[in-house]
């Protein structure tokens, strides 16, 4: 099978579609986050709430902490861009944000662990809340650290071995271009 051409694009380019490309994948994973957060803080005023017990309650505050901590790391990515636009930093900025994300994921694997086992423990009991917790975990834990290591390794030896594009020189910016792209 023969190998994907390089894309034909300058580092700047790249760059500027890396951070897109990261923002769509945050786009997705942001709402989730917000949603689970939202239902979160809205249990404590709940009628049932004053009757769960103290395991429920840490599961509960430990989990809505985490919940919080997956907020913050998924919309980080926008405040480091806004406090470094324009300063010829695009690259660190994709790179750190892409390190937040990953930090992201993994505390709302264990936040989506821990709402599902408060609401399994309060509606069916405490083995079953700890069960559907570890099931949940090791799901998140497959599909977004495994699975991606898996394919990674795969396309290593398949047809995406190629490397990605090589750098070429930076076209020269036509008048009907406007401004250029990347010069963050």
């Amino acid at each position: 099978m023969p190998r994907p051409r390089p894309r034909d694009e300058t580092p700047p380019e790249r760059d500027d579609r890396n951070f897109a490309e990261l923002l769509q994948e945050l786009r997705v994973t942001q709402t989730g986050v917000q949603i689970l957060f939202a239902f979160l803080l809205t249990l404590a005023f709940t009628a049932r709430f004053p009757s769960l017990d103290d395991v429920q309650r840490t599961t509960y505050v430990v989990t809505l902490l985490l919940a919080m901590t997956a907020t913050v790391l998924f919309t980080a990515p926008a405040a480091l861009h806004r406090q470094l636009f324009r300063r010829g930093a695009k690259r660190e900025i994709v790179e750190v944000s892409s390190r937040l994300t990953t930090a992201g994921l993994g505390a709302l694997a264990l936040a989506l662990a821990g709402a599902l086992m408060l609401v399994v423990d309060v509606a069916v009991g405490r083995s079953a809340g700890i069960a559907t917790a570890v099931w949940a975990f090791l799901l998140c834990s497959a599909l977004w650290g495994v699975l991606p290591h898996v394919v990674r390794r795969r396309a290593g030896r398949g047809r995406y071995a190629g490397k990605s594009a090589r750098p070429r020189s930076p076209r020269p910016a036509r008048s009907h271009d406007g401004p250029r792209r990347g010069a963050e």
